[in-house]
This record gives C-alpha cells, sequence and structure tokens, in this order.
C-alpha cells in the first residue's frame, strides 16, 4: 500500500477525469475529431505519438510560465475548479490537451501552403498558424467568466492585446514550432521519399482548424466583444491570403522545376545551342 495521499489521488482520477469531460465536453469533441482525422493521416501510432508529444511541451510550456514566465509570459490559474475536474500540479489537465489538436490542425494548414519537401518551411508557417488562433483564443479566455469556461486563469499584469501580453503570442509560435519540428524531425527520417510524397490529405484536419476558429469567433460575438471580433476576422483573412499567396507561388516554383526537367530529359535544345547540319553544336 501507498501512503494515504496517494491512495486518496487515485480513488478520486475517476471523478475528476469525469468531471472534466464535463465541464469541457467542446476540448473532448475537438479531441475526438483530431484523434479521427489524425489516425486516418498521420497512422494511429503516429497520431498517439503527436499527441503525448504536444501534451508534454503544453505541459512543461504552462508550468515554466506560471512559475518564471517563459515562454508564454506570467499567469496564474485561479484553481477554482480544483476538486471537480483533473490538474496536473497546478495547470487544469484540459488546458494542456488542448494543444495537440491546435498545432495539428496548424500542421495540416502548413501542409496546404507548401509540399513536403520543404518541411522547414512547414514547421514555420504551423507555428504562425498556431498562434493566429491564439488571437482569438486567450482574449476569449480571460474572459472566462462571461461564458462556460469560467474564471480560469488571469495575467497579473494585463495585457496591450484585449488584456493579453504580446509574450503570449510569442510562446505560441515557439510552442507550435516545437511541438510541429519535434514531430516532423522524429518521423520525416523513418518515411521513405517515395512514401512522403504521396501523403494523406490535410483537409481533415484544416477542417478542425477553421471548426475551432468558428467555435471561438461565435463565442466571442455572443459575450459582445465587437471589437475582438473584428479583430480576429481581420488577422484571419490577411493570414489566409497571405498563405494562399505562399502556395500559389510553391505552386508555380514546383511547375517551374518540373518543366526544366522534363526538359533535361527529352534533351530540349536550350537558348545557347543551334542545330547545323542535324547536329547540336554550342
Amino acid at each position: 500500500m501507498g501512503p494515504p495521499h496517494m491512495e486518496m489521488a487515485l480513488e478520486a482520477l475517476p471523478s475528476l477525469a469525469w468531471g472534466t469531460l464535463v465541464l469541457r465536453p467542446y476540448v473532448f469533441a475537438f479531441l475526438a475529431v483530431f484523434l479521427g482525422a489524425g489516425a486516418r493521416d498521420l497512422g494511429p501510432r503516429r497520431a498517439l505519438g503527436f499527441l503525448l508529444w504536444g501534451f508534454a511541451v503544453a505541459f512543461g510550456a504552462e508550468w515554466a510560465s506560471t512559475r518564471v514566465g517563459v515562454p508564454f509570459g506570467l499567469y496564474h490559474y485561479t484553481g477554482l475548479t480544483r476538486g471537480a475536474e483533473l490538474y496536473l500540479s497546478n495547470v487544469p489537465f484540459f488546458d494542456s490537451l488542448s494543444f495537440p489538436f491546435l498545432a495539428y490542425a496548424a500542421f495540416c494548414v502548413a501542409r496546404w501552403a507548401l509540399p513536403p519537401r520543404d518541411a522547414i518551411g512547414r514547421v514555420a508557417i504551423a507555428g504562425a498558424a498556431m498562434m493566429l488562433l491564439d488571437v482569438v483564443i486567450d482574449p476569449l479566455a480571460v474572459r472566462g467568466e462571461r461564458w462556460f469556461l469560467g474564471r480560469v486563469f488571469y495575467y497579473p499584469t494585463g495585457g496591450a492585446y484585449f488584456g493579453v501580453p504580446l509574450s503570449n503570442f510569442a510562446g505560441w509560435l515557439v510552442v507550435g514550432w516545437t511541438i510541429v519540428g519535434g514531430y516532423v524531425a522524429a518521423t520525416s527520417r523513418r518515411l521513405p521519399a517515395s512514401k512522403r510524397a504521396r501523403e494523406s490529405s490535410p483537409r481533415p484536419g484544416i477542417a478542425l482548424y477553421g471548426g475551432v476558429l468558428v467555435f471561438n469567433l461565435a463565442l466571442t460575438w455572443w459575450i459582445g466583444e465587437t471589437r475582438l471580433f473584428i479583430a480576429g476576422i481581420m488577422v484571419h483573412s490577411a493570414g489566409f491570403l497571405l498563405l494562399y499567396g505562399v502556395r500559389v507561388a510553391s505552386a508555380a516554383t514546383s511547375e517551374f522545376g518540373r518543366d526544366e526537367r522534363r526538359g533535361h530529359a527529352l534533351g530540349r535544345v536550350g537558348p545557347s545551342t543551334e542545330r547545323r547540319g542535324g547536329i547540336e553544336r554550342p
């Protein structure tokens, strides 16, 4: 038998887990979509690995931020729901659980914008896309007492963007890069190039991204935060136009590269070559 406090914690675990599910059903709905889409897209084992890796990175970042302010800036959880839902140390379980499906959705957006060969570009875009989601998520979350989230956390000194410090967005960028970059680094070397070229569609993950965005924008409108609602739409509209431009430019570059290779393969006569008597001469 273990210490009494450990036994009590284990006995309470099922009720706390159930309390988390009851209090945060929307989180588990998005999580279920991620698990279904990720299993088909990445494969069940890799989807599970993405989930565990993303949760570990997010929990570490939140644990550090609530103590030393890195990487999100200093904030504190209120603990008002302690005893009603599951916590790990001082961090609500549901919060770190949200990061893996947000990172996966952002990764799918990046895969839509860039081809498989540009792994670094995909990681960069995924971090940015995940941070753009937080432009709506965090300002809404600090107003949690006005909707069904509740007052879960707060920034002691407030922040410049609707009560959120700019350091928070920098932290989301870094965490997004770390989650997606770690996954890409761990998996790309194990996958043959021929199979990487035939990767599955990222569309379900893009739909997840859109679902999270619409859900948060709808709540922003519902609580009467019109300026935040408009700012979120403007930021994401600009982000989409930029990503669409990246996609078009990348497709044009790929097409040009294919034409060049096709020309070499067919022995196409270059501009500095002329034909004399049926013989190509420089």
